[in-house]
């Protein structure tokens, strides 16, 4: 009897097939040399590690990730968190009194669930309030940012490396400066989202436990940015974990792509565009008087007709730049001419596609 074709899992490509045949021909060694590696077993049965966003994703990958809220779909997040690492590093140096540099490693959307279950332990989770959004966000400190900034507010010496103790919870001083830390990146947080909208950043508590910090479902999607912070030879990284329902209010300003008022401003250009429009030339209307009429009497106007205006000498003149009331004023002469002496100025009127509204 003649040996069974070896068993391949999963589907092959057509280059697979054909070096097996080539090898099945050249004897049953050879087939049996063709063996699929670790990779190739994990790429066929889709138990590959989470990939890469340049990668491209299965179809039953992208089916579970659709209903992801992609942070670049709210360019102004990462100017705001841009203005962060700006503010937070000058805070954290005279905190500190250290060159403290701070940098973002990533800004990526997950599903709030994924994140708890991946949390490195230990650390400390510090859970903080969006006032006027009435809503909660996350903050976690890794254990070496947590045991450096202990060692730099306690005057530790440069290049000493901390270790964790196994089985030790962390101190009373360790969560006190830790806990002042965090007010101080939720103040300077506060002020980096000025540009787009007033919110204060109010910390809650800190929690060791992941399980005691779910400030959102496992299922919802969350905004994920990753913060490191390098002290000389100490450091860390720092999260910061927003749900997409606390940003919810003000998801359309995010979605912009530039604040003129605030962000790229430009004082020159300002003060050149004001001055050339306070030298722009306008046409005013002096009207002294109007007479509504039929569209028959209109129609039976002949040369030498006559409208009659019930204007006085002293009623007020009505002077109008585009069809647009500004003032009011009562009619002279002046030099031979014509004139008219601004008496008051009249309400603003808004305008609809060029028609004031009443």
């Amino acid at each position: 009897m003649s040996d069974p074709a070896p068993i391949l899992p999963g589907p092959l490509s057509p280059e697979d097939v054909t070096g097996w045949r080539n090898s099945a021909a050249d004897g049953p060694e050879a087939a049996s040399a063709r063996v699929l590696s670790q990779t190739e077993i994990d790429d066929l049965v889709g138990f590959n590690d989470l990939p890469v966003a340049s990668e491209p994703k299965s179809g039953l990958h992208r089916v579970v990730s659709a209903g992801l809220i992609s942070y670049e779909r709210l360019p102004m997040l990462e100017i705001v968190f841009d203005r962060l690492v700006r503010i937070l590093s000058t805070s954290l140096r005279h905190l500190t009194s250290d060159n403290v540099e701070v940098s973002i490693d990533k800004i990526t959307s997950l599903r709030f669930g994924d994140y708890m279950n991946a949390v490195p332990l230990p650390a400390m989770l510090s859970v903080f309030k969006a006032e006027q959004w009435d809503n909660f966000g996350l903050m976690v400190i890794d254990a070496p940012m947590i045991y450096s900034i202990v060692d730099v507010l306690l005057g530790g010496r440069k290049g000493t490396s901390q270790t964790r103790i196994e089985g030790r919870p962390y101190t009373t001083i360790e969560r006190t400066l830790v806990e002042k830390m965090a007010v101080q990146i939720l103040s300077d947080l506060s002020i980096s989202f000025d540009p787009v909208c007033e919110v204060r950043f109010k910390f809650e508590r800190t929690e060791v436990n992941p399980r005691f910090a779910a400030i959102s479902r496992a299922s919802n999607a969350a905004i994920l940015v990753k913060l490191r912070l390098e002290m000389d030879e100490r450091g860390g990284c720092f999260d910061i974990v927003l749900p997409y329902a606390t940003l919810e209010p003000i998801r359309d300003l995010l979605l912009q792509q530039f604040m003129g008022e605030r962000f790229g401003r430009d004082n020159i250009w300002e003060t050149h565009l004001a001055e050339e429009l306070r030298e722009t030339a306008v046409e005013l209307e002096a009207v002294m008087g109007e007479q509504p009429m039929n569209l028959s009497e209109v129609l039976a106007l002949k040369v030498g007709s006559r409208i009659m205006f019930t204007f006085a000498s002293d009623d007020l003149v009505q002077l109008r730049c585009g069809g647009v009331p500004l003032f009011v004023g009562r009619t002279g002469n002046r030099r031979n001419r014509i004139a008219v002496q601004i008496e008051d100025k009249l309400p603003t009127i808004k305008m609809t596609h060029g028609v004031p509204n009443a």
